[in-house]
């Protein structure tokens, strides 16, 4: 599972990277994310509140020494300060003393001072108030963070809890990871599919929508791949395990998108190194703030203040926690639509993308061939596929496979004997006594046969009946429903060029290239010319390569950022990409940019509030011209508004 304190783990590490925190493992960060976290600081800040609206009445109608009232507004402070000040103790200890809990403990502890100094006014309410409001937006922060580890928890849900597998004749459940790979396992209706595997018996309909945000069931029989993490709706089935628990799609998923926080975004480095010279240079710029005018006009406690004034402001926490946390939504929003991005590096990457070069077979094209033309010439269109389905029925080549699905109806009285099947030219048998050849040019030429040239696109395949040209049936790749839409979304987004690589027929690509209206395309690659073509065009800014089979992995690897689709079958394709498509759709490419893009402006938007208040305030506190409060404000209150604006990542 998720672990609770991952994210926290990091959110440490960016105000002092490099050393562990070992009290981390001990309690966590000030929020514990489950739900007791979340009720025990809202008791806590009730409680603290009530206290000290108590304590400023007794102050106003008593007359107390001071040191009295410090007694009871430390009631107050320590039930929301105390978790805050161990932290920044510990902090201290190893040496690692300046992050946010150490800036407020200074802050506060000095407001509780200054009341001390000789001719000060006491500042106890204002300094429970700033830790109580601390308390409000760290509360603020561990929700929004649960909302985003719930969107992604989302995934959890394929995550199975128990298989079912048949050993020595009995149906034992164990935990999946106890199945090894070729065991028979069994899935009732309504269960989640444990592992990869292959269905031995049974048929069913499966829900995908957990890998693939597809929402229309599919349906599986007998031979068919069964993936994790989908759920089968209707039938019993049995299915032969192909891999362990571990090596399983739900599982292979679930890690990229867990580690995905790992994979820091420039922004977020930016902000890790920014935060670490930052927060020296205030501390610094505090203590001359103090002891400079101070040593001048001999106020010191109106100069302390406005030191901690200062330190309570430029303390970087809006910064430090919601630009992380929006990369983290955006990747969550986008899991939801079955698009898997594996680090914020690549959200960033992904915004920038300015060139998107596509495989064709199975990327633009369904990878399915079809009859899309029939011609005959001797005999009618009916006989001429009944005939070139029956010569080409026990081949295993995928035009063999097209003609057979086009005429399905074998059960007739043909008898078909002396099947000869030459590679590269195609198949020659006898139909109730005649000879009939099915295949290329070169085949009709060999029986003397005149062939003729077709001008539809595709694989012309030409049919001669005893030497006499009978007619030739065409057959093509189809191109998928929603590619040209796909390719104008993307030009729609600001992607300037899409280009097309295919090892197939110059014709053929220039034919699909114009149907979905893309800008360049290269015909007959092999995979190393694939490589080196993406080379080229990758001098001309970001450019995603898009491909979904085995063959692209090298590509994948190579492109500035490789984009794997229907990625729900081939293992290399999702170790090699970097985005990775749970369904065959390419619009989802232009889906992946526009989430990319805004979740890089929300971050953008953050960065800005964030930097221009804190910097306003900075200057009125130190003209003097801040309170307190004011300083809250601009540390808390912009982190709330940040944290808030996050979330909106979310929403895809």
């Amino acid at each position: 599972m998720i672990h609770e304190d991952h994210h926290h783990h990091e959110k440490e590490c960016h105000c002092h990277e490099g050393h562990e925190h070992h009290h981390h493992e001990e309690h966590g960060h000030h929020h514990h994310h489950e739900e007791g976290g979340v009720k025990e600081s809202i008791i806590k800040i009730a409680l603290a509140t009530v206290l000290l609206v108590a304590a400023v009445i007794i102050e106003k109608r008593t007359d107390w020494p001071t040191w009295a009232y410090l007694l009871i507004y430390l009631i107050p402070y320590l039930i929301v300060g105390w978790e805050t000040l161990t932290e920044a103790a510990e902090a201290l200890v190893h040496g690692e003393a300046l992050d946010e809990n150490f800036l407020m403990s200074v802050a506060t502890l000095g407001a509780l001072a200054i009341g001390f100094l000789p001719g000060a006014e006491t500042q106890f309410p204002e300094a429970v108030f700033v830790m109580l409001f601390f308390q409000v937006g760290e509360l603020f922060e561990g929700i929004a963070e649960g909302r985003s580890r719930k969107s992604i928890s989302h995934l959890m849900d394929i995550r199975p809890d128990t298989a079912h597998v048949e050993r020595n004749g009995a149906v034992l459940t164990v935990k999946p990871e106890a199945v090894a790979p070729g065991e028979i396992i069994v899935i009732q209706p309504g269960e989640k599919v444990p592992m990869d595997g292959i269905v031995l018996e049974g048929s069913s309909n499966l829900d995908t929508v957990a890998l693939t945000g597809e929402s229309v069931p599919r349906s599986i029989g007998k031979d068919d791949e069964i993936l994790s993490g989908c759920v089968n709706l209707s039938g019993v089935l049995r299915v032969r395990t192909t891999k362990a628990f571990g090596e399983s799609t739900a599982a292979k998923i679930l890690d990229l998108v867990e580690n995905a926080a790992e994979h820091k975004s420039k922004s977020e480095s930016f902000i890790t190194k920014f935060a670490k010279v930052y927060t020296p240079i205030v501390v610094g710029l505090a203590v001359l703030l103090a002891l400079v005018p101070s040593l001048i006009t001999g106020e010191w406690a109106t100069w302390i203040y406005r030191a901690l004034m200062f330190l309570v402001v430029s303390c970087p926490c809006a910064l430090v926690i919601s630009v992380p946390l929006t990369f983290f939504g955006g990747i969550g929003g986008a899991s939801r639509k079955g698009i898997l991005v594996k680090g914020a590096n690549f959200m960033d990457t992904l915004s920038r993308v300015r060139t998107v070069v596509f495989d064709k077979t199975g990327t633009l094209t369904e990878g399915v061939f079809e009859v899309t033309a029939v011609h005959p010439e001797l005999i009618d269109e009916k006989e001429l596929l009944h005939l070139a389905a029956h010569v080409e029925r026990h081949s295993v080549h995928p035009i063999a496979a097209a003609l057979r699905n086009a005429y399905p109806d074998e059960q007739d009285d043909c008898v078909i004997t002396d099947v000869v099947e030459t590679a590269g030219h195609g198949v020659i048998a006898t139909v109730n006594g005649r000879r009939v050849a099915v295949g290329n040019e070169k085949l009709m030429a060999r029986e003397g046969a005149e062939s003729h040239p077709c001008e539809l696109q595709g694989t012309t395949v030409h049919v001669a009946i005893d030497g006499i040209y009978a007619g030739h049936i065409i057959i093509s790749d189809r191109v998928k429903e929603d590619a040209s839409a796909a390719i104008a979304a993307l030009h729609a987004t600001g992607v300037r060029r899409t280009v097309m690589l295919t090892g197939d027929q110059t014709a053929i690509a220039a034919s699909v290239a114009s149907t979905v209206g893309i800008d360049e395309y290269h015909a007959e690659l092999l995979p190393a010319d694939k490589v080196t073509r993406v080379e080229s065009l990758l001098k001309e800014g970001a450019l995603a390569f898009v491909g979904d089979g085995i063959n692209d992995a090298p590509v994948l690897a190579r492109a500035d950022l490789g984009i794997a689709m229907g990625a729900l079958g081939s293992d290399a394709a999702i170790e090699a990409a970097d985005v990775v498509l749970m369904d065959d759709k390419p619009s989802k490419v232009a889906e992946a940019v526009r989430i990319a893009r805004r979740t890089l402006g929300i971050a953008r938007e953050n960065m800005i509030f964030a930097i221009g208040i804190k910097i306003l305030v900075l200057l009125l506190a130190a003209l003097g011209l801040a309170t307190l409060w004011m300083a809250v404000f601009a540390d808390v209150g912009v982190t709330v508004l940040a944290v808030l604006n996050a979330m909106r990542a979310l929403r895809v």
